[in-house]
């Protein structure tokens, strides 16, 4: 897709975002920084009232807003939650989201929600159970929703599809947009041995709505989406890529732990623009090789280089390393 013809599903290009933390609540009332627009993680608001549904409605009076969920559950076999449903829907008018949008993954079972973002299988049968919920949820909504790539740890033993063709088909069958995450992509990568360029030339350039970049852990024998620093060479350059092949789409910086001041993290996505400049996006694809890291022996890398909790998976030999919830810190941020 040319840059001049982007479809993005008929939403608009807000420009370069960052993710609405209650750390920055005084900060962004007290200055109105010059930032395009806002995400919030739709969990810390739709329950809320007094100052954290103040300031979202303060800031949704100046900004362009977005909400991006995390207790979905669109793969879960339990069925899908009307109540929740309707706490999006009500709040999505409230603030007049320009979209909402949740991740490929299950998040529970039995009505117990785990605050984790799950794998589910990659085959025919998940496919066809995940495009039906979709379509419901897009009907009850009374608008295309959104779902991201999330970051992996393990893959089934009865996956048939690569992740970025069940993507594509989903968002195909199911007529939603698709939220790509390019630091999940890279993560997701390392963790499982695929191309990352590959993953992202395979994807439905016009269904791509948003896109999102994080810093990551790297924790030598594999790496762990923690949104808690700087965005890597690496992942700028698949961004780069991947704005190429959609003609651009509104982009926002995640930075979930370890968070620095405003301007920090402002000052992070901003060099999207610089990225995006210093390539040439009439080049052919194959002139703007992806940026790999050199090559590194990960199984003799130091434990102590990966800062967060884990615990190994499964018992398995040969079985990677997991993290034990790896997005707790996306929820309760505004309690």
């Amino acid at each position: 897709m040319t840059p001049s013809v982007p479809s993005r599903l008929g939403y608009p290009h807000l420009g370069l975002g960052v993710g609405l933390r209650t750390v920055h609540f005084s900060h962004i009332l007290r200055t109105w920084p010059a930032v395009d627009w806002f995400e919030v993680i739709s969990e810390n608001f739709i329950d809320s009232q007094g100052r954290p549904r103040y300031v979202l409605e303060q800031i949704a009076e100046r900004y362009p807003v977005v909400m991006h969920g995390v207790s979905l559950s669109i793969g879960s076999t339990d069925p899908l939650d009307f109540e929740y449903l309707q706490k999006l829907k009500s709040l999505a008018r409230r603030v007049n989201a320009r979209w909402v949008s949740d991740h490929l993954c299950w998040t529970g079972v039995a009505g117990r929600n785990t605050h984790d973002l799950l794998p589910v299988p990659l085959n025919e049968a998940t496919l066809a159970h995940v495009v039906e919920r979709i379509r419901i949820v897009q009907d009850f909504l009374e608008r295309p929703l959104l779902l991201e790539n999330p970051s992996s740890y393990v893959t089934f033993a009865n996956q048939t599809l690569p992740e970025w063709e069940f993507l594509a088909r989903m968002a195909d069958d199911a007529d939603c947009g698709l939220l790509l995450d390019v630091n999940n992509v890279y993560v997701s990568s390392v963790n499982h041995d695929f191309d990352p360029a590959l993953y992202i030339d395979s994807l439905p350039c016009e269904r791509v709505v948003q896109c999102h970049l994080a810093g990551h852990t790297d924790c030598g024998t594999h790496c762990i989406d923690t949104h808690d620093g700087t965005v890597i060479d690496p992942v700028w350059e698949l961004y780069a890529r991947a704005h190429r092949l959609t003609g651009g789409v509104s982009t926002l910086l995640e930075w979930d732990a370890k968070i620095p001041e405003f301007d920090v993290v402002h000052q992070e996505v901003l060099k999207a623009k610089q990225w995006v400049a210093s390539r040439d996006t009439s080049c052919a694809l194959s002139d703007q090789p992806v940026v790999t890291p050199p090559p590194v022996n990960r199984r003799s890398a130091q434990a102590d280089r990966c800062a967060v909790g884990h615990r190994p998976h499964s018992g398995r030999p040969g079985a990677r390393e997991s993290v034990s919830n790896p997005v707790a810190f996306l929820v309760g941020d505004a309690e």
